[in-house]
């Protein structure tokens, strides 16, 4: 329902500067506290069936029987607000409940300063410089805990039977356990699906990995719905090719170009970085296997490790020159896997050991899924889905929406 001019003009009068609107006594705390008590008190009056003052009231049993003060935290800070009661205590309030503190809003303010990598103390400090509210420690470990259900439950949602490709790879976090910080792996599923959006299908947290590992990965993805993954691209993961081959057989495992390119490009000056790219881009595996002798030959006494570590893994790079440079693209773009790993280090750079692997689990969480909100499908999307359905025509549904 619109406001009416005529009234804000009323409530703007003393308007001069923007305190008399936002600060500790402004007009929309003022409001606020206002709307709040008018609003419990509509719901007394529902739930005794009559108006305050009205003569119905009486000989009813119940009635009003003043009000007791509240502080309640909103997103705006807090505000002391009256709650009133009735005399035979039956009376629930909705808007603010009984024993509940915190207007919806608040959660989601205390939960979006975690997602961006604050500390609960950092949370506890701005909290108190904005909105001059003391909140504890507790209280945000409770709110953020609040997270858990919501992870178990996308951790296990369902997913589609079929993805044309699937990133498999990790991050290093420093997690406390048993009063020692250790170096954890965060393993994360990143797919495109078929009408080439975005997402991760899960992370999991290990001290180390194997194929036993591995293999309990891929059948918990098998039991959330997954029946094929054309490509699964990796890097070097221990005991991974194994693994997924037992549970989806038909899968290529593909080495991460992404990967063999980032590592390549620490020795890699910036005037070189293009002789490296005719090599993933080359026409044939034969092509790109002699672009990588010119280079060897030419740059191999300047960057000697390049050459080397790319022949380790020749192997596992030649499968996706069997494919038209559309599939390809999708493949060795660095677009996908690179904005992922660079807003998950922005935050957690700046912590610490995490406490638990609950606590890690929250936090990335919770920065996937702002991520997330960002992510759209490439532009090439469409004419790389078109390759992957005449190449694997028995495995991809042939028409996206």
């Amino acid at each position: 329902m619109p406001i009416k001019p005529e009234h804000l003009d009323e409530l703007l009068a003393g308007y001069e500067k923007p305190e008399d609107l936002l600060g500790e006594d402004g007009l929309f705390k003022q409001l606020k506290k206002a709307l709040l008590e008018r609003a419990l008190g509509a719901e007394l009056t529902h739930h005794l069936g009559y108006e305050k003052g009205d003569p119905a009231g009486r000989g009813t049993g119940n009635n009003r029987n003043g009000s007791y003060p509240k502080t309640v935290l909103t997103e705006d800070g807090a505000v002391e607000i009256e709650v009133p009661r009735d005399r035979n205590g039956s009376f629930e309030p909705q808007i603010v409940a009984k024993g509940e503190t915190r207007l919806d809003g608040f959660d989601d303010k205390i939960i979006s300063l975690y997602a961006r990598g604050m500390t609960v103390r950092e949370i506890q400090g701005h909290l108190r410089e904005l909105y001059a509210v003391d909140v504890s420690p507790d209280l945000i470990s409770r709110v953020t805990d609040a997270v858990l259900d919501e992870v178990r439950e996308w951790q296990n949602r369902p997913l589609d039977t079929v993805y044309p490709v699937v990133f498999f790879d990790a991050l290093r976090v420093k997690i406390r356990d048993e009063s020692v910080v250790r170096n954890k792996a965060v393993y994360l599923a990143l797919a495109l699906d078929c009408e080439g959006h975005k997402h991760v299908l899960g992370l999991w947290i290990e001290q180390s990995e194997g194929a036993k590992f591995w293999l309990r990965v891929m059948n918990e993805l098998k039991n959330r719905g997954v029946d094929d993954i054309v490509f699964a691209v990796v890097d070097g993961l221990k005991g991974f090719p194994d693994a997924i081959t037992a549970v989806f057989p038909r899968a290529t495992v593909q080495t991460c170009i992404v990967h063999l390119i980032r590592n390549s490009l620490s020795f890699v000056s910036w005037q070189d970085r293009k002789r490296l790219r005719a090599i993933y881009r080359a026409e044939t595996a034969e092509v790109a296997e002699l672009r990588l002798s010119d280079f060897e030959a030419e740059w191999g006494k300047k960057y000697p490790a390049i050459g080397p570590a790319w022949r380790r893994v020749w192997n596992e790079v030649v499968p996706f020159f069997a494919y038209p440079l559309q599939i390809r693209k999708m493949i060795y773009t660095t677009n996908a896997i690179e904005s992922l790993h660079r807003g998950l280090r922005k935050i957690i750079k700046t912590r610490g050991a995490f406490p638990s692997d609950e606590a890690a689990t929250k936090l990335l969480y919770l920065a996937l899924r702002n991520l997330g909100v960002h992510w759209k499908p490439a532009i090439e999307w469409r004419a790389a889905y078109a390759q992957f359905t005449i190449f694997f025509a028995e495995r991809l549904p042939t028409t996206i929406r």
